[in-house]
């Protein structure tokens, strides 16, 4: 690598529905060595309760990913212009067996982490955060975390197993790899088992905010409100479940569930956790089988670049010459 940094491939270029299918057309490394943000994914879906095909979510991002260009025209982002960013392919997860699978993905973060690299990874289904945390948390200590999701996911196991995507903040908290008091769950709502669905979070610390609290009002405040509380010298971990928004905007996906955010909320929390000393972010749960238009995978894509403009030391253009949302 120079020191120039990467640029996706233009679509006055290369036409976009031709060339290499890399996330955001960038080249792919094959390492992350003298890179900032390395993004790759981790297409595991034997981890899912429901409906599987999450397996196919990295790749389908990828290949909507070609719609996104390189500048926010709202935020004034430029987070190409900022930090040297690859396409480092996919964990070679194994199919049929997830404890090995989580064991896989634990090593290739490890690995990943021997650099100074901050991970964006695209799942699969929500099991791969977990593995991801646990090698972060060894690098950094507990993590502040905005979890942004239909489900809590706290469910201390599922069918008999400890882990799965359901059981993985649960396992978190009580490995210490995320601070409670310094995590917050936005859009878990519908339907459950017990009040303890949300209620065990609460107990724990964890800032519950339900879909219900999230109907017909913007995000931004609760975001300026969670920045503050956490600060800019943390270390903090996004992860997105794309169920966490309403079917309506992504329906392709495992566990959708109704009432949920709309893009625009979405969009709200991931640029609200600019400020926030993030140290890797995950997108989840897109599964392209029940994704016919493509537009579930299209947001998800929209979602993984507002992260990479989240992150500390994105170059903005001048504040005071534009108007902010």
């Amino acid at each position: 690598m120079t020191g120039k940094y990467n640029q996706p491939l233009g679509g006055n270029e290369m036409p976009r529905f031709a060339g290499i299918a890399s996330m955001f057309r960038l080249p792919v490394a094959t390492s992350a060595e003298n890179l900032d943000i390395a993004l790759l994914g981790v297409p595991l879906d034997i981890g899912t309760s429901n409906r599987n095909g999450t397996r196919y979510g990295p790749r389908q991002i990828r290949c909507e990913s070609v719609l996104v260009r390189p500048y926010s025209m709202a935020t004034g982002a430029a987070p190409f212009d900022s930090f040297q960013i690859a396409d480092t392919g996919d964990v070679a997860i194994n199919a049929f067996n997830l404890q090995q699978s989580i064991g896989i993905i634990e090593d290739h973060y490890a690995r990943l982490l021997e650099h100074p690299v901050k991970p964006v990874s695209m799942g699969g289904d929500h099991t791969i955060s977990l593995p991801i945390l646990r090698q972060l948390a060894k690098k950094h200590g507990p993590l502040a975390l905005v979890h942004v999701d239909a489900h809590t996911d706290i469910n201390d196991s599922m069918f008999g197993e400890k882990i799965c995507h359901g059981t993985i903040f649960r396992r978190a908290i009580e490995e210490n790899l995320v601070d409670p008091k310094r995590m917050i769950q936005i859009g878990p709502r519908a339907t459950g088992y017990s009040a303890d669905d949300f209620d065990w979070a609460r107990r724990q610390g964890v800032q519950v905010v339900t879909g219900e609290e999230c109907w017909y009002q913007s995000l931004a405040p609760l975001m300026t409100e969670f920045r503050a509380r956490i600060g800019p010298e943390t270390p903090a971990y996004l992860t997105f479940d794309i169920d966490g928004l309403d079917p309506s905007v992504a329906p392709g996906t495992g566990t959708p569930e109704p009432g949920g955010l709309m893009a625009s909320q979405g969009l709200e929390v991931i640029r609200g956790c600019h400020g926030l000393n993030l140290v890797g972010a995950d997108l989840v749960e897109v599964s392209p089988p029940y994704d016919s238009s493509g537009n579930t995978a299209l947001l998800a894509a929209n979602l993984v670049f507002e992260m990479l403009c989240s992150f500390p030391g994105c170059k903005r253009r001048d504040q005071a010459t534009r108007a902010m949302p």
